[in-house]
């Protein structure tokens, strides 16, 4: 088999695999997908079943029944919730690129280990031969470090030779050569106390705060959703039960009617009033029970980890009932406790410490390059020894004297042939440099992004204030609900009374029962809405509507 067959062969290989691959991921996501889908037509069959089948009693015990109290579903949230998993997983994303930008202030530790063999020319007389070879083994070592406080960098190298040569000038053969240097670099101006690696870190810190902000706005506002999506669950199901109610007196109406016709006391035509009454009622019934299903499910989207959790396959009963709760009287209070706890308002102000981090550096830039460098070095040789007498170009070895590389290493400690140096450079764009310029737009964009926090600020004061209106609002809503609530009834009851008597006709019958039930839902969507505006008063003093961070979005000026 030629080369060019095995190369094809390989790289068919290579597109097949590949494509098998390609092929299993798109399989696993299929699958998901479809076992999502299956799951979904699982529960609307249910719902369905649920429209058709009779409506449970409250209290009748079931297999797939989960009751469940307010507090409990908010701690299932706060465990199971995508949307609070995924915010939690922000910070440690943020944590990752702060230890990539320490790790650029970890010791580095080098080393090179190597062989080279060389034959030089013969240029000269003073080559030491006409081919003389030179075979040299190296082993060097190095520690290097940036200094995170000043900017400063040192290096530590250490760097070792032995070299064997034909040479007949060489005084060692073989010979060892090591050679130790620190070095220290200090910038004193540009640099000094802050650099663009210091400025990443520390914006990087800043924005560890702010994501930590955005992961609690998440889960305060799903928290709040959870909440507001019981009490419409509650209204929802208490809504079923109105309307059973009334689809079970507009039956009864009919069944008196019935019994009226067969005795001569009622037309029979009045029958078909009721009869069409108690037929809308049912219509009614059904829509309160499609509304019902989808706010079970709008719930169990806020509780559940994935369409495999058993809760999503459960019939949720809310246990807790809204009630008149306390409003709330001190506004002063909660506006100021918005204005220094909302996650928005705490991340504007680390948008602005962030730019204040990116001002201390252009500034910094904008100043001249001064750097401090010093170094200092020893160095060895040892080896075995020759000693040559004679004229130079007939030289002859007289003698031998043995070495080696701890003859180098002494020489070394000795520090008899040090090498040291200390210079200061400077440098300075004439004229200004791109710096000054960034440096006046972060002061810009701070100036903005200190607007924008005093802006928002009145939005806040403004929101909670709304909301606490919302809540008195609310309050009178359902004082008023109940307070119709309790006069139909009290009407439906005297009609009733009226038309067992014949003091009154059919009609205002049916149209008393469709006023308790309209006074009815009235007063629980007010109950419900009043404990909805309560939680809404409670989320804005912690975080905005739909969670998130700031959205201010101040620049940090960086490059």
């Amino acid at each position: 088999m030629t080369f060019s067959t095995r190369t094809f062969l390989a790289a068919a290989l290579c597109v097949v695999a590949t494509h098998a691959s390609a092929q299993s991921s798109a399989a696993t996501d299929v699958s998901r997908q479809n076992a999502v889908v299956q799951q979904a037509m699982q529960t609307y069959q249910r719902g369905l079943a649920g429209l058709n089948a009779p409506a449970a009693q409250p209290g009748v015990a079931s297999g797939t029944l989960r009751e469940l109290r307010l507090e409990e579903a908010v701690a299932i949230a706060l465990e199971k919730n995508l949307d609070i998993q995924v915010a939690r997983l922000e910070p440690q994303s943020v944590d990752l690129l702060v230890a990539g930008f320490r790790n650029t202030y970890r010791p580095l530790a080098s080393s090179t280990v190597g062989l080279r063999d060389q034959y030089q020319l013969p240029t000269s007389s003073l080559n030491g031969g006409t081919k003389v070879n030179n075979g040299t083994t190296t082993y060097n070592f190095g520690l290097s470090q940036n200094v995170n406080k000043w900017g400063g960098n040192y290096a530590v190298n250490w760097s070792n030779a032995r070299v064997e040569t034909s040479n007949t000038f060489s005084t060692f053969n073989p010979s060892f050569t090591t050679n130790l240097v620190a070095a220290y670099s200090q910038p004193l101006l540009r640099g000094f106390r802050i650099d663009n690696t210091r400025q990443q870190l520390q914006i990087n810190l800043i924005s560890r705060d702010i994501s930590e902000e955005s992961a609690r706005a998440t889960i305060t506002q799903t928290l709040a959703n959870v909440r507001n999506a019981y009490w419409d669950l509650v209204f929802a199901q208490s809504a079923v039960e109105v309307a059973q109610r009334a689809t079970e007196l507009a039956d009864k109406l009919v069944a008196d009617n019935q019994a009226r016709v067969e005795v001569g006391t009622l037309a029979p035509l009045d029958i078909v009033q009721a009869q069409a009454e108690s037929a809308t009622r049912r219509q009614n019934l059904a829509a309160a029970e499609a509304t019902a299903q989808t706010a079970e499910l709008t719930l169990k989207r806020f509780m559940v980890s994935g369409t495999d959790d058993p809760l999503w396959r459960q019939t949720i009963r809310p246990v807790d009932l809204p009630s008149l709760g306390p409003a709330p009287s001190d506004i002063d209070g909660a506006i100021r406790r918005a204005l220094t706890e909302r996650t928005d308002v705490i991340s504007a102000k680390k948008n602005l410490d962030s730019n204040d981090v990116s001002l201390r550096f252009f500034k910094n830039q904008s100043m001249p390059a001064v750097d401090l460098n010093a170094s200092y070095g020893a160095q060895g040789v040892g080896g075995t020894a020759i000693v040559r007498t004679g004229p130079l170009g007939n030289q002859t070895v007289s003698r031998m004297i043995p070495g080696g590389y701890g003859d180098a290493l002494t020489l070394l400690r000795a520090r008899d042939y040090p090498t040291w140096n200390l210079n200061v450079t400077m440098s300075y764009p004439i004229g200004g440099n791109q710096a000054d310029a960034l440096h006046a737009r972060a002061r810009l964009q701070r100036t903005q992004a200190l607007t924008r926090l005093r802006a928002l600020e009145v939005q806040i004061a403004a929101e909670v204030a709304n909301a606490a209106l919302t809540v008195q609002s609310n309050l009178k809503r359902v004082e008023a609900a109940t307070a119709a609530r309790e006069l139909a009834m009290k009407r439906l009851e005297a009609e009733q009374s009226r038309f067992e008597v014949g003091l009154t006709t059919n009609f205002f019958v049916v149209q008393a029962q469709r006023d308790l039930r309209d006074a009815q839902n009235t007063e629980l969507r007010a109950l419900a809405d009043y404990r909805k505006s309560l939680v809404n008063f409670e989320r804005a003093q912690q975080s905005p509507a739909g969670g998130g961070g700031s959205g201010l979005n101040a620049s940090t000026g960086g490059q």
